[in-house]
């Protein structure tokens, strides 16, 4: 892969820096390097907006923490552009090249040795009442419906597959994929899925119901929550990223999407490994 795509986190003061020496190492070996607007101006060099850039390039090596890597997912997993994570964030589940690593990293995407991972995406249509469609998202990670009323807990009727689930009365609703396991989810009490599985998972949000406990999905299901609560509003989120209010009446529709991120992994990548280093897992 030579044409090499970069896109990175806005924020982040180690950027410019160490991209005025990793830019010029590329194009040395042989790549030709597309930046975005903000950061080529930087560089001295001519920008292309991430829209543009996945009409060109055959990677993209992605500078920032997980929440760069989802939003740019979004974008490129559509055309089948694969993605590198160079973390320059916090835990980087996602993101699993350290800067240190990022010239070796590199080297073996431009020789075609770089291992990969395609990761199974969420799609997602938010109707209303009437089932006008006000939304259709993608998302890596989850899907969130989240109460908007401190304080209140909302009803969320829910199927699987056509079939009934159940009236849960909680702060909220994820649906997520195997790769977002590890994130809201998991905090919210659900199961680790290992990230090469393809299967969904429906956990609860601090639900008024102990005996409510997540649910592990086959792929080829569509989940469906509906919110009945006629004193409290709510949001929707995809991966974080995009939001909408959610009113009474309001459907979202959540199945797995017809294409998945692949995720270039220049290590030796352990998923357990994985889980001890950045969680702490089985640690004492």
């Amino acid at each position: 892969m030579k044409k090499i795509g970069i896109v990175t986190r806005k924020d982040s003061p180690e950027v410019t820096e160490l991209l005025g020496g990793f830019v010029p190492w590329l194009k040395k070996n042989g790549a030709e390097v597309t930046l975005e607007p903000e950061v080529a101006q930087r560089l001295g060099e001519k920008g292309r907006s991430p829209e543009e850039m996945a009409q060109e390039v055959e990677a993209v090596i992605v500078l920032g923490g997980d929440g760069t890597m989802l939003g740019t997912a979004r974008l490129m997993a559509p055309r089948g552009i694969p993605l590198m994570g160079v973390n320059l964030g916090g835990l980087g589940f996602i993101t699993e090249v350290s800067k240190e690593e990022i010239f070796e990293a590199a080297g073996r995407l431009l020789t075609d040795e770089c291992p990969s991972e395609e990761r199974m995406m969420l799609a997602a249509h938010h109707l209303d009442a009437q089932g006008a469609k006000k939304g259709e998202y993608t998302a890596l990670n989850d899907v969130v419906v989240n109460k908007g009323a401190p304080g209140r807990l909302i009803d969320l009727e829910t199927t699987v597959g056509g079939r009934h689930v159940s009236l849960f009365r909680a702060d909220g609703l994820i649906v997520c994929s195997p790769t977002g396991s590890t994130a809201y989810s998991l905090a919210a009490g659900g199961p680790i899925i290992h990230p090469t599985l393809n299967s969904m998972v429906l956990t609860s949000i601090c639900p008024h119901t102990l005996g409510v406990r997540p649910l592990v999905l086959p792929e080829d299901v569509t989940v469906e929550i509906t919110l009945i609560s006629r004193s409290a509003g709510a949001v929707v989120t995809y991966d974080g990223l995009v939001g909408n209010d959610y009113v009474e009446g309001d459907t979202v529709v959540v199945k797995k999407a017809p294409y998945g991120a692949t995720l270039l992994m220049p290590g030796d990548r352990d998923h357990f490994r994985v889980l001890r280093t950045k969680l702490g897992w089985g640690g004492r």
